[in-house]
């Protein structure tokens, strides 16, 4: 996906699962979790330059709940080693608001729900982020 594209997104979900070396959900071998969670983890490799270590997605009624391990770049892990967290949350909180469309499209064209709403939240030591998606509900 070209960073000019950004705003614009045609259909993200298949690059983003395809960078993270994922499968849609309807691939053999492919499920709606593991490609919402493999879309995350193209979207920080793709556009941050380093992707998480690990991720995990959890879909729980109207919920998507996606946690990623690691994954700072080397500024990033410079910053926190001299005391600036707030500085490298506040750059990550700001990135994602800036991301808001890639990701809730892509996450809809996973689940084939609308994302209602989104949120983004990282906490360090150990490194974590949270991406939390309000779906539709399906009887609307």
């Amino acid at each position: 996906m070209d960073p000019d594209d950004l705003h614009q997104p045609d259909r993200p979900a298949e690059q983003l699962v395809s960078e993270a070396g994922g499968k849609m959900p309807d691939e053999p071998g492919g499920s709606v979790r593991a490609a919402v969670a493999n879309a995350m983890v193209g979207m920080k490799k793709q556009f941050y330059g380093r992707g998480p270590v690990a991720a995990k997605a959890w879909i729980l009624d109207d919920y998507v709940f996606v946690a990623l391990e690691g994954g700072l770049t080397r500024n990033e892990e410079t910053l926190l080693a001299d005391g600036k967290a707030d500085l490298v949350r506040s750059y990550r909180l700001a990135f994602q608001e800036t991301m808001t469309e890639v990701v809730t499209q892509a996450v809809a064209e996973i689940t084939g729900r609308r994302v209602l709403t989104y949120h983004s939240q990282i906490v360090f030591d150990p490194t974590r982020t949270f991406e939390v998606f309000v779906l539709e509900p399906q009887d609307a």
